[in-house]
């Protein structure tokens, strides 16, 4: 159904060139970003009181440029995606035909690829959950190009960005029931699609007019692509997602702020900074933004982050990480913003400020 050969070239022709440096300068970030990972991950661990299990990954972390960025997240789509495409091929009464097939992965594939591109110069950094794999990736050129347009010590900026990042790969190497619980969702929401030819049709339309809403500016609330999905078994599997990502998110968001100027000297400006440049550049990069969810997005890790921050605030840091001892304890969507109901479900106590 995706032609992902053909998505990554795509994107590999469509992909925006980086900041000019010199290949010294170059080698000097390649060489800062890997130590800021290894000392991000002391900090990390010191902060949040969790540690890698014993028999885990050893982690890695590959400092990559925009085309590489893309070949790796053109992989891990492909992992996670081919599967659910053919299990969702088996549940259709119909299939089409070879040269239906053929001509609609290759334009799946240049839409793909066309995505990719539009993201390869804004990730400033991913742990790899799917595909390879346990790996952190560091996407060089846009660090670069972040800390100069924000005009912020590049220092503090790497480890900063190194913080957040390696809290994502502490999530995944010390839960190690994370992963697996997330696939699971993915699988249960595949088994509540029951999408028609005409019905994906009329809700396409809805999208288009909500793209067109973003554009006029008139809707700040529009769920992108996410508005394709209207089932209420489809919604409920989003609904906790939401939550996980949200979390996970929030707390990444918590730790590389909590780490405190002696670590980061600069981190209030780089907080203040960095918020102006999350809402986006212009006009075209805000209606994608919207058709994509990303607004959504981060209005949800907004939230993860006071979530995170109300339970630590009511019980410490113990008490937080009872959320990875099981899928029971992860918060439910209306949780994250009254973190106090958290407390009182998965903890069974009154929700008192020590």
């Amino acid at each position: 159904m995706v032609d992902w050969d053909l998505a990554g070239r795509t994107a590999r022709k469509l992909i925006s060139s980086g900041p000019t440096t010199t290949r010294e300068e170059a080698a000097g970030v390649v060489r800062e970003l890997h130590e800021a990972a290894a000392v991000a991950h002391a900090h990390v661990e010191k902060l949040t009181g969790m540690r890698p299990v014993a028999d885990g990954p050893t982690p890695e972390v590959a400092v990559v440029d925009r085309p590489s960025w893309v070949d790796a997240n053109t992989s891990g789509m492909a992992a996670l995606l081919d599967p659910l495409i053919d299990a969702l091929t088996e549940k259709q009464d119909s299939r089409p035909g070879p040269l239906a097939t053929a001509i609609g992965s290759r334009a799946t594939g240049v839409q793909a690829g066309g995505l990719l591109a539009f993201l390869s110069s804004r990730v400033l950094g991913q742990y790899e959950i799917f595909g390879t794999g346990g790996r952190l990736l560091l996407v060089a050129p846009n660090i670069v190009a972040a800390e100069r347009k924000l005009g912020v010590d590049p220092t503090d900026f790497r480890l900063w960005v190194c913080l957040h990042e390696a809290t994502h790969q502490l999530q995944f190497t010390a839960v190690p029931w994370l992963k697996p619980h997330l696939e699971a969702e993915i699988a249960t929401f595949v088994e509540a699609t029951d999408l028609s030819a005409d019905v994906l049709r009329e809700r396409l339309q809805d999208l288009l007019r909500s793209v067109g809403d973003a554009v006029r500016g008139s809707d700040d609330n529009s769920e992108g692509l996410m508005a394709l999905i209207k089932d209420p078994a489809q919604r409920a599997v989003l609904d906790r997602v939401t939550a996980v990502m949200s979390l996970v998110e929030g707390h990444a968001e918590y730790v590389m702020d909590g780490v405190g100027p002696d670590v980061v000297p600069s981190v209030t400006t780089l907080r203040k900074r960095f918020a102006q440049r999350r809402k986006g550049r212009g006009p075209l990069d805000r209606v994608l933004r919207r058709l994509l969810g990303l607004e959504q997005k981060m209005k949800q890790y907004a939230e993860g982050r006071v979530f995170v921050g109300g339970v630590v605030d009511l019980v410490g840091m113990e008490g937080f990480n009872r959320v990875w001892e099981g899928p029971a304890n992860l918060p439910l969507l209306e949780e994250l913003t009254a973190p106090q109901k958290w407390v009182e479900r998965v903890l069974g106590r009154p929700a008192i400020p020590a």
